[in-house]
């Protein structure tokens, strides 16, 4: 039988469903892309935004449409949080959330087909997506939040903050890097959090760890937050299979704002952050994600984001206008924003980041970076000279046609950017 999957949202969940197609795999199914026939529909839902509930709700239709006879699994953030919303859908056959994760190849087999074994995935040492092509895997190192930000909520789906210990972290890196993977992206809900629940750990012994215990070519973090940046923590950075990219949720640049958000930092400490980074690591990238419309927020208050977003020059920015959660605090304000003016505001900050976005690459033009290329973009084309994809430590998007197989090399090259290509990606000058 062969089972597609689609996933919605952050690192963690793209983790979740490296989990869920190893796990299928060894269980005889064959993975396939998902837009392919299959039997089997497995959808790893989002639910920060009302966006992301409707792409789910969407998708789910979408995949009964293209593959009529499927069993379509709706699962993930938004299946925790309002599972009987989704099993009223026609299209969704069953609905399982973030805690009945581990359960659901058990339950589509004894769905589909009783009689088959359902294999032992706590014994299993298969080697995570060994079977996959690419070149980078997520390993989920915690999962859980217990800060309670009023506008978020992922503690309500994903739980209370529960670590991975560091022996188990060092024995699935091995194994990744031993199957060929160069780059392993450490994922959670809340990293900085890392070693909370266990015994005389954190994230920064974690990181040691893994660095000397072993060889994986690449070790990327894939979020931080800024009161969580310090020198001692940067002082890792000295080895060079740290990637050089730090992504640091903003959210608001208004102290006021950020108060009621009940975010951890005010603005200063948040910049001060940032020049930590950069006077540590020089040319290190640095992205963000901001939330505009926030209940209360005034034109003063988002004056202040805007400018600390264009003082801080991003090399990338997520902008989220802010959609009410039920369930949060945040859905109990009563000064909302209007609809038009989360939109403008949106689109200003979209085009400073934009700006900020084309000024770091500039800046890495005649640079020397390793770039981790990736599967080539027109791979079996006749007569065409394939075009390879990859990122350079510090989150470059790089592209270079080569008839040399180039998958999974990791090679330095000099960057460059060629007038009329996409901006946000660059060239290697040969």
């Amino acid at each position: 039988m062969r089972v597609a999957f689609e996933t919605h949202g952050c690192k963690l969940n793209q983790a979740d469903t490296l989990k869920l197609s190893e796990e299928f795999h060894e269980a005889g199914f064959e993975i396939v892309k998902d837009d392919q026939p299959c039997d089997v529909y497995v959808l790893n839902s989002c639910t920060v935004t009302h966006v992301a509930d409707r792409k789910g709700r969407n998708s789910a239709r979408s995949a009964k449409k293209m593959n009529p006879n499927s069993f379509v699994v709706f699962t993930g953030c938004y299946a925790e949080r309002e599972p009987q919303t989704l099993i009223s859908i026609p299209e969704i056959d069953l609905v399982i959330g973030n805690i009945g994760k581990k359960e659901i190849v058990n339950r589509v087999i004894e769905e589909l087909n009783p009689e088959i074994t359902i294999p032992d995935f706590s014994t299993s040492h298969h080697s995570m997506n060994s079977f996959s092509t690419r070149t980078r895997a997520m390993v989920k190192i915690q999962e859980g939040c217990n800060q309670i930000c009023a506008y978020c909520i992922v503690p309500k789906v994903r739980g209370r903050e529960k670590s991975v210990p560091v022996q188990s972290l060092i024995n699935q890196i091995n194994h990744l890097s031993e199957s060929g993977f160069k780059e392993i992206v450490l994922t959670g809900t809340q990293l900085g959090s890392y070693g909370f629940d266990l015994d005389s750990t954190s994230l920064r012994q974690m990181l040691a760890s893994i660095l000397e215990n072993t060889d994986v070519s690449r070790l990327r973090v894939s979020s931080l937050q800024p009161q969580e940046i310090d020198d001692d923590l940067l002082n890792l950075w000295a080895d060079p299979r740290l990637c050089r990219h730090f992504h640091v949720p903003l959210q608001s640049g208004s102290n006021a704002i950020l108060k009621t958000m009940r975010r951890r930092y005010t603005s200063e400490e948040y910049i001060s952050s940032m020049d930590r980074i950069r006077s540590t690591l020089p040319g290190a990238s640095i992205t963000s994600d901001v939330i505009v419309g926030f209940p209360g927020e005034s034109v003063t208050d988002f004056r202040k984001t805007a400018e600390l977003c264009r003082e801080t020059g991003f090399s990338d920015l997520h902008v989220f206008k802010f959609s009410v959660r039920p369930g949060t605090s945040a859905s109990y304000l009563i000064d909302n924003v209007d609809s038009p003016i989360k939109h403008e505001r949106s689109q200003i900050l979209i085009e400073i980041a934009e700006g900020s976005f084309r000024k770091y690459r500039e800046s890495n033009i005649g640079k020397h970076e390793l770039v981790l290329w990736e599967e080539s973009s027109k791979r079996g084309k006749e007569g065409q000279i394939p075009t390879y994809t990859g990122l350079t430590s510090n989150y470059i998007k790089v592209k270079t046609e080569s008839c040399e197989e180039m998958t999974g090399v990791i090679e330095r090259v000099k960057l460059g950017m060629n007038p009329g290509d996409d901006p946000k990606v660059m060239t290697v000058v040969r």
